[in-house]
């Protein structure tokens, strides 16, 4: 799928024990891209996966944001929010995500996702209160980062661990 050339509107990051998620929310026609595949292909249409990737979404759309949206619907009908999705469908989410197992990856996009919900500028939408949203996220623990890795194998033993069994004759 190549794309053309658009302004990224904020970029962001979300780690989760060793994946790595780049998120990019650009102008666009409502997609979910993950690796340049549809999210729900990429993630074996796993249900819980896509509930997770798609709950930071949702914040805005219980934030007063979406009625101001659907206000500006009456006049405008590029800015609605697809009930498919809870992205809104002039956006459009761009997920390169690389490393760990796929449930470490959908917390790290996630986690990148609510990052960059964060950053959006106020204006797109016609926001008041911003902070509104970054403390509901932050209350939810969206944009609290799952710090929990593999603890290194120590000397001596078979794993972190593990010990050898012990021979007392």
């Amino acid at each position: 799928m190549e794309r053309e050339k658009t302004e990224i509107l904020v970029r962001a990051v979300g780690r989760r024990k060793e994946a790595v998620a780049q998120v990019k929310i650009v102008q666009g026609t409502g997609q979910f891209l993950i690796n340049n595949k549809l999210a729900s292909d990429y993630l074996h249409n796993n249900s819980n996966a896509i509930l997770a990737i798609q709950t930071p979404f949702e914040i805005l759309e219980k934030s007063d944001m979406v009625e101001k949206l659907q206000d500006q619907n009456s006049t405008d009908s590029q800015n609605n929010f697809e009930i498919r999705t809870g992205i809104p469908s002039n956006l459009d989410a761009l997920v390169k995500v690389e490393g760990g197992g796929l449930m470490g990856q959908t917390e790290a996009i996630k986690l990148a996702i609510a990052r960059a919900v964060c950053q959006m500028n106020p204006g797109l939408f016609g926001m008041e209160n911003p902070k509104e949203i970054r403390k509901n996220l932050k209350d939810k623990g969206y944009l609290t980062q799952d710090s929990r890795i593999k603890e290194r194998r120590k000397y001596g033993l078979r794993k972190a661990r593990k010990a050898p069994q012990y021979n007392k004759r």
